[in-house]
């Protein structure tokens, strides 16, 4: 059967390698010549190589001596991420099988894969600057003066020659396009990622590259086992903005050739099976080290948490709320969610306080809850989910 062929295994892998590409807000920053050097090993090493300065000349002695030094810098992938995917026998015919994988896998790339991916780049290169207080204090009403901040602190470290890139949070995003300085200076440029050639808007030449707010945090729980995924980690920040050289960053990928099984082959279920990894990890030189720059939202505390209620039907009282505190101004949403880790979230009209009264209206069982808590009216953290149980 034409699915379980080499041919079409590989033609998925690379299928979803260009969607990858194309897709990913950080994916510009992959290196497929980096990666060639990490086939069958973690570590590559890496040699940052630096020089001394011109001297004089003297016409007695003639040229003076200079010393080369090669620092080997190893650098080992982190993320190693798989998911074995199926589809069940009954719902495609054999002729129908290549076309409803190829949607669904990519799909998968689209929804899972790609956002994963940029969230963890972006998180660790915040983390970086954060850790060499590469970072700018900004006023979120003047969006452009912390961009032009950035942007200078950057080209003051590598030149004005180099194509640089603003990652900006989609909060941020949308307040720099109501500022008045954007509107005269923004222009639409050519930007390379991948295979293909995008339009993007620019301010200087300095490309900038919208991202939702799930995915501009400081730190992110990427989940193992059956629930998968990644979550921001407690107290992580919103990343306002991020300004880097667009060739300041290695994202090393290495996509292993797709597995698929055929229901005949699949020994767990009568379904086409497909097995997806993906190893990757983003290194920056250590000469660049000083050209990562970020604006990060004030830190939010949760001091008190909500916590679970049990309520009686027909006389429901209650309320759950939140204690947090914040060098910036703070504002809350509720929402409703589907279960225990917010799946579904949905938000809730009108409940915007740090206290949320329990309705009364609900039929026995179990509803979940949380609140997110926004700084300046941007990004923010969200709450622990708790359970209201009602009798």
């Amino acid at each position: 059967m034409s699915i379980n062929s080499i041919e079409n295994a590989v033609r998925y892998s690379e299928e979803l390698d260009k969607m990858f590409a194309q897709k990913s807000a950080t994916g510009f920053f992959a290196d497929t010549a980096l990666a060639s050097k990490f086939v069958g090993a973690k570590t590559v090493i890496i040699p940052d190589v630096d020089f001394q300065g011109l001297a004089d000349y003297d016409r007695d002695t003639g040229f003076t001596k200079g010393a080369i030094t090669v620092a080997n810098t190893s650098y080992t992938m982190a993320m190693d991420r798989a998911r074995s995917l199926q589809i069940d026998r009954e719902d495609m015919s054999e002729t129908g099988i290549a076309n409803l994988a190829g949607k669904i896998l990519g799909e998968y790339v689209r929804t899972k894969v790609v956002p994963e991916c940029d969230a963890y780049v972006i998180s660790k290169l915040a983390g970086l600057a954060a850790t060499r207080a590469n970072l700018v204090e900004g006023d979120t009403e003047k969006p452009y003066e912390a961009l032009c901040k950035l942007i200078n602190e950057v080209q003051s470290k590598v030149g004005y020659d180099e194509e640089l890139v603003a990652f900006v949070d989609s909060y941020m995003y949308a307040a720099l396009q109501n500022s008045a300085e954007i509107s005269r200076m923004i222009t639409v440029s050519d930007f390379r990622q991948g295979e293909i050639t995008l339009k993007v808007k620019s301010i200087n030449g300095v490309a900038i590259i919208p991202v939702v707010s799930e995915r501009m945090k400081t730190a992110y729980t990427f989940n193992s086992g059956a629930a998968g995924g990644f979550t921001p980690a407690e107290n992580a920040r919103e990343v306002y903005m991020l300004v880097c050289p667009k060739n300041g960053a290695h994202l090393v990928k290495k996509t292993e050739n797709m597995r698929i099984f055929t229901p005949e082959q699949n020994i767990d279920a009568d379904a086409y099976k497909f097995d997806y990894r993906i190893y990757y990890d983003v290194f920056v030189n250590k000469s660049g080290l000083d050209a990562v720059w970020a604006w990060i939202a004030p830190q939010i505390t949760i001091s008190s948490q909500p916590t679970d209620k049990t309520v009686t039907a027909g006389s429901i009282s209650g309320s759950l709320s939140v204690t947090a505190s914040s060098t910036a101004s703070l504002t809350y949403q509720w929402y409703t969610c589907a279960d225990e880790n917010g799946k579904s979230p949905v938000k809730i009209g009108g409940a915007n306080t740090s206290s949320y009264t329990i309705p009364t209206g609900l039929e026995a069982g179990e509803y979940y809850f949380f609140v997110k808590v926004i700084a300046d009216s941007m990004g923010g953290i969200d709450s622990d989910v708790v359970k209201v149980t009602v009798n």
